[in-house]
């Protein structure tokens, strides 16, 4: 997942990059089709010094080297990490990013400028050599308990840390028990991320007796309408509730901020109110049940 606005939790001049570690591109694929108008890459780095030690929901800091606006000798952005602890394809020296080549609108002058971490990333070639800090991030922990139930919610590239978790529980843990439930929105199905035609990495665990995906996207995407996450959430209204209210269930949201609001109108309306919803969410916070990972 891409954060080329500052993270949720603190300013990016906060985190440490004092001690980066080289990276090389080992691949990159687009993993949407050329002919969607969106386009994203799965980037495999293999990491130079043996290895980095993450978990599951933490995210890497890529520095793009400079110079940059007002003297910035390097660029941070940070990137949650979509391979498992294991690394991608069981290789602990790697690891797997998931990046959208990202523009912004100048407010005043009205141009358009690429994103600078995004694609530099998205240009680079097998080969590259990158700069990584990091990791970073303990909020998107998994339940260790393998009767726990897990129910992950997210928008575009917020799927990254989910990828993560799937191939964790069902290529490492294995003999998971609990419910896993994934609720994805996308634009177009060109770009289902990771449920596409181009890359089925979640699609080869439909067939897992405890794993079911379900798919969202806009009605009409050439008119910029809202994904239907809500109404997907909806339509699978009395498992979503069960689940949120099974003290084994953990839910966790990625993506663009508007996952969080899809999510929360879902849930008003199963549970019934607004208020209803609320109090079982401040619950789920308190018990630490609940986890956002937002841009």
């Amino acid at each position: 997942m891409n954060a080329e606005m500052q993270a949720t939790t603190k300013h990016l001049r906060e985190y440490d990059i004092s001690h980066p570690v080289a990276a090389v591109v080992k691949e990159s694929t687009r993993i949407t089709p050329l002919q969607a108008d969106v386009e994203v890459r799965h980037i495999v780095l293999e990491v130079s010094d043996g290895g980095l030690e993450f978990l599951e929901g933490q995210s890497i800091g890529v520095l793009t080297p400079g110079p940059h606006d007002f003297g910035n000798p390097a660029h941070l952005r940070l990137y949650s990490i979509a391979s498992s602890r294991r690394g991608e394809g069981g290789k602990g020296t790697t690891i797997s990013i998931c990046v959208r080549r990202c523009f912004y609108v100048d407010e005043i002058s009205g141009e358009r400028y690429p994103g600078v971490a995004s694609n530099y990333l998205c240009d680079a070639l097998p080969g590259d050599r990158i700069q990584l800090t990091g990791p970073y991030g303990h909020q998107f922990a998994m339940p260790t308990n393998p009767t726990s139930n897990i129910l992950m919610v997210g928008v575009g590239t917020g799927i990254a840390p989910f990828r993560a978790f799937v191939k964790y529980i069902y290529e490492e843990r294995k003999g998971w028990k609990g419910k896993v439930r994934l609720f994805y929105g996308a634009r177009t199905g060109m770009e289902s991320l990771y449920l596409n035609d181009v890359k089925r990495d979640i699609g080869q665990f439909y067939d897992q007796a405890t794993f079911k995906a379900f798919e969202a996207v806009s009605p009409r995407p050439h008119l910029d309408m809202p994904i239907e996450l809500d109404r997907l959430l909806i339509a699978n209204a009395e498992e979503v509730w069960e689940m949120a209210n099974d003290a084994k269930t953990y839910i966790y949201i990625a993506g663009l901020e508007e996952a969080e609001k899809h999510f929360n109108k879902a849930m008003s309306a199963i549970a019934g109110s607004e208020t209803k919803w609320k109090e079982l969410r401040e619950k789920l916070i308190e018990e630490k049940r609940l986890f956002e990972l937002l841009y």
